[in-house]
């Protein structure tokens, strides 16, 4: 007979005793137990121990979280966190300086356990940690364990970073502005300034004040990546809360009509080029967090564009129309003005219609529509400026056509740059997770305008190729856009290395693309071929299941969701081999291959599992109000409901390895596999499998209907002799 739901049986270690094995009633209050327990091995005074996990993170065991306690926990009697918290603030306020190091490093230790820490600062621990800190007189290990403990308590949120004062600062400042500071200290201290800017307005501006993005730059030009990564984080901070018109100072190279060069656009030069070679042409691989960060500050760089993009023009500045009337000189400079106005403006319509634009009489009316507004304008004259040859050819080999095939450039430029916008997601704030920089926007000063030059360029090479007309608008973009999103997924390294993926990905080649794609979807629609897919299918989603629940059984890590600046947190989950049983557990560091079952102390039957949840319905999405506005984090989120009325909370590391969990977790429960790759791999594998069963019949026209049946017999007297 199975043991009552609410019975738990766990071991209880104490140092230097003999455990106790106990069966913990889950209704008994706590403290009845710990009494219970203490009385045990003689021990008085039961309010001031508690119990905590004996291994991972070690948390003390509270009225809320004792219902993760499972079936052979191990647990250990300690002091309680009040009393812990006591003794701790003491000991680092002592003046032996061994005794005050080994409280510092266990009390960094304890930080990090939510119950302790609430008790720890109602007892105005983290002033006395910041009073120890603005002091001056702690360094090396001693002060890099204050600051890991400083950090660990203000990032359970129990305390405001307003209340930080200007001296602690100032202090922590010095740190990152010192030449010559420990690892560990500089690593602390450039993480504790970017919670800071990130939690509080009013820090942004003290924090400002002291660092500059010129003084950070120095940090990525050291060979370790964790603080190569840690400085980017803050520099990303300050971008991220700067004010719109800080940011377009600090951080973008505008076009000199509209924008003021600062000196710190040079800063943002040369802080572009150190990244670019000793970061992501270092000599070590790219990690996750790096990767991310890279991704963070490209979004930013970017978003820098929205305002310009956002932007209508208008017709009547006329600051704004001598853009217009710029490209139209560029493009026809040779031409005299004639001196009437009637036939000066008849000259200029037909410019402005050579040139490509919508309106021929008023062209200024063609950036009134945002996106791209007067972004597109900027690209445009960009082009005109810096590729004065290439903006001329493209503009006068249209111009000079008469057989409806020329490429409108202005019209183009315009819906390319909308295009682009989309494409590179301006304007929209980072994913949490995402890692998906280009490397090639760091090889130059101007990336968004070259890239726009490289692509108008595809745009009239493939108009060309596809002999279209201004009917076919739409379907050239489409193409365009195919083209382009394509080479991008390929990852180019430069500039000119886009240029070559584009050069390969013809109108041609994507018409090739398109065709060896659609013929692994594009099955015969006649009523056999149809007959058999339906035969086959059966057989390929059993293999499909198969195949999801091997992979469910081999396992998979996933990471703990929280602030991204902290050390990362993993747990792995797997089915047992026998398909009963969900494995996992916590775990120090992302795992390499195969976790044993053995090292995975919590498990769920399959049996007690209810439903799986995804996107928006989970627990932990609804909880993390940060990540409601978060779509990539909400595509990657499911959770397992299981008996009695508990939650197992997933976030997949990638859209892959959600498609596999979610697929086998509802193969698990007997129902259908809906997943975006179930789809995907059933086509394929369908298309494959009738493929070879038709390969007999190449060349060969399928009949729509059967043969038809023969006649009868005239006589069925007839027999066979067998001798």
């Amino acid at each position: 007979m199975p043991p009552p739901a609410d019975i738990v049986k766990v071991a209880i270690e104490w140092p230097g005793a003999n455990a106790q094995l106990i069966e913990m009633d889950q209704k008994r209050p706590l403290s009845s137990i710990i009494r219970e327990v203490c009385d045990g091995w003689s021990l008085s005074g039961s309010e001031q121990f508690a119990l905590r996990y004996a291994d991972g993170p070690q948390l003390y065991i509270t009225e809320q979280s004792r219902g993760d306690i499972k079936n052979g926990t191990i647990l250990r009697l300690a002091i309680s966190p009040a009393r812990a918290a006591r003794q701790l603030l003491e000991r680092i306020q002592s003046h032996g300086i061994d005794a005050r190091l080994e409280a510092l490093k266990e009390l960094a230790k304890l930080s990090a356990d939510p119950t302790f820490a609430a008790e720890f600062i109602n007892m105005e621990g983290i002033g006395t940690l910041a009073r120890l800190v603005e002091s001056g007189t702690h360094f090396g290990e001693m002060l890099a364990f204050t600051l890991t403990a400083f950090l660990e308590l203000m990032d359970h949120g129990i305390v405001s970073w307003d209340l930080i004062s200007l001296s602690f600062i100032k202090q922590i400042a010095g740190y990152v502005n010192q030449p010559m500071v420990d690892v560990s200290i500089l690593q602390r201290s450039l993480a504790i300034l970017e919670s800071m800017v990130l939690n509080s307005h009013s820090l942004y501006h003290r924090v400002a004040q002291e660092i500059t993005v010129g003084q950070l730059i120095g940090h990525l030009q050291v060979s370790n990546q964790e603080i190569q990564t840690y400085a980017i984080a803050l520099i990303n901070a300050l971008f991220l809360k700067a004010p719109e018109d800080r940011r377009q100072e600090e951080c973008t190279n505008p076009l000199e009509q509209h924008l003021t060069e600062m000196a710190s656009t040079l800063a943002q030069k040369h802080l572009r080029s150190i990244i670019l070679n000793h970061v992501i042409r270092g000599n070590r691989p790219i990690k996750a967090e790096m990767a991310h960060q890279l991704y963070v500050l490209q979004v930013l760089t970017f978003n820098l564009l929205e305002e310009r993009m956002m932007t209508k023009m208008d017709p009547n500045d006329q600051a704004q129309r001598d853009i217009i009337f710029e490209l139209r000189r560029i493009a026809f400079d040779g031409d005299t003005d004639p001196t009437g106005t009637e036939k000066r403006k008849a000259m200029y319509t037909k410019d402005y219609k050579m040139l490509g634009f919508t309106n021929h009489l008023n062209p200024a009316m063609d950036f009134t529509q945002t996106p791209p507004g007067m972004l597109a304008l900027d690209n445009m004259l960009y082009l005109a400026r810096v590729h004065q040859d290439t903006y001329i050819r493209i503009v006068l080999e249209n111009s000079s056509r008469e057989d409806k095939h020329e490429c409108p450039f202005g019209r183009c430029a315009i819906e390319l740059t909308r295009m682009l916008c989309e494409i590179l997601q301006v304007g929209e704030l980072p994913n949490e997770g995402c890692n998906d920089y280009h490397p090639m926007f760091f090889t130059h000063d101007r990336a968004w305008e070259e890239f726009f030059c490289v692509c108008i360029q595809l745009l009239n090479k493939t108009w060309k190729e596809m002999r279209a007309t201004a009917e076919d608008f739409n379907k050239v973009m489409q193409v365009v856009r195919e083209q382009i999103t394509r080479a991008l997924a390929m990852k180019p390294s430069s500039i000119d290395q886009l240029k070559n993926k584009l050069r390969g990905l013809s109108y041609s080649e994507i018409l090739r693309l398109r065709q060896s794609e659609r013929m692994s979807q594009d099955d015969f629609q006649s009523p056999p071929i149809i007959e058999l897919r339906e035969r086959i299918q059966p057989e390929i989603l059993e293999l499909i299941k198969q195949q999801r629940l091997n992979r469910l059984c081999e396992g998979s890590c996933f990471r703990k969701l929280g602030n991204r600046r902290r050390q990362e947190k993993f747990w792995f989950c797997r089915l047992s081999l026998n398909h009963k049983v969900l494995h996992y557990g916590d775990l120090e560091e992302s795992p390499q291959g195969e976790v044993p079952f053995e090292l995975l102390s919590d498990k769920i039957p399959v049996s007690d599992i209810k439903s799986v949840l995804t996107g928006k319905d989970c627990p932990h999405m609804k909880e993390k109000s940060a990540l409601k506005q978060n779509k990539e984090v909400l595509e990657l989120a499911f959770s397992v409901l299981y008996d009695p009325d508990e939650t197992l909370n997933f976030v997949a590391p990638n859209k892959y390895e959600y498609c596999i969990w979610t697929d086998g977790l509802c193969a698990l429960l007997g129902r259908e596999m809906g997943s975006d790759l179930t789809r995907s791999d059933l086509d394929t594998l369908i298309s494959m499998e009738m493929k070879l069963r038709l390969l007999d019949l190449e060349n060969i026209t399928i009949p729509e209907a059967p043969p038809p049946v023969p006649k009868e017999p005239s006589s069925y007297n007839f027999t066979y002799n067998y001798s």
